[in-house]
């Protein structure tokens, strides 16, 4: 059975660097192409020392050449319409894991589902995907108890959007259950008692910290904590992996990780 070929966007990240080694060890992969913006410092560099794992030949480039089985983008935001573009050029199906899209950015991924198979997530992790069902049930049992709802989340000094793109999806998934239509990010000086149309948003940056996320559900008397902790970035590298090997042969259409989950 011949291997699915990946490419990688932003393969000179924390996280490319990370799937690159876990492509190369996995015997139904094989990475063909790894990119990067074009002004990035290691264009031209082989893209296995660059995970460590010693000389692939697959250099890294600033666009795609040819078509692959499958693309998972880690970059940014700002590279969305170029990675976006490629993929429905070439007909490539694209895992979409890259977090703080703007609306506009949303809807070219809706846009190119028409034609392509695309996996979005605000999360690869599957235990965080996980814990968002365990969510939806209790938010939807408590949907009548005037029940509070507050969300904690924790990440590294580097991360630059906040509240998570996880944190949000955490939120949207509980309000489209229990119709509070308000978000309020950290609390600070006499604002008055708590409102029970509101969610809680708070985050944390601190270290090296991979990401950790808790949902606390309280009514009087009694709390709810469902909480999911990253110990690695493996846990995204590896669900974003399972994603691709899911999605590689898909037709066109708009997936999630719900899919891969609960198929």
């Amino acid at each position: 059975m011949s291997k699915i070929q990946v490419a990688v966007s932003g393969a000179a990240g924390r996280m490319g660097r990370r799937l690159i080694a876990i492509i190369s060890a996995d015997k139904e992969l094989e990475l063909s192409a790894a990119l990067e913006t074009e002004s990035h410092e290691k264009i031209g560099t082989d893209a296995g020392e660059l995970a460590g794992v010693g000389q692939i030949g697959v250099i890294l480039r600033a666009n795609i050449e040819r078509r692959v089985d499958v693309l998972i983008d880690f970059s940014t935001p700002q590279a969305t319409e170029n990675i976006v573009g490629s993929c429905v050029n070439f007909g490539i199906p694209l895992v979409f894991a890259t977090t703080g899209t703007t609306l506009e950015q949303n809807k070219l991924l809706d846009e190119a589902s028409r034609r392509i198979a695309v996996l979005t997530s605000p999360s690869m992790s599957l235990m965080v995907n996980l814990a968002m069902n365990l969510c939806k049930s209790a938010a939807k049992t408590l949907s009548d108890k005037d029940a509070d709802v507050e969300i904690v989340e924790s990440h590294h000094r580097y991360k630059v959007d906040s509240p998570s793109g996880t944190a949000l999806k955490f939120g949207q998934i509980i309000s489209e259950e229990m119709g509070q239509n308000k978000q309020i990010y950290g609390r600070e000086g006499q604002i008055g008692k708590r409102q029970h149309n509101e969610i809680g948003f708070h985050s944390i940056r601190i270290g090296d910290d991979a990401g950790s996320h808790s949902i606390l559900f309280g009514l009087l008397g009694e709390a709810l904590e469902i909480s999911v902790k990253a110990t690695s970035r493996d846990c995204y590298a590896l669900g974003a992996i399972a994603a691709a090997k899911f999605i590689h042969n898909k037709p066109a259409g708009k997936y999630n990780m719900n899919d891969l989950l609960f198929r």
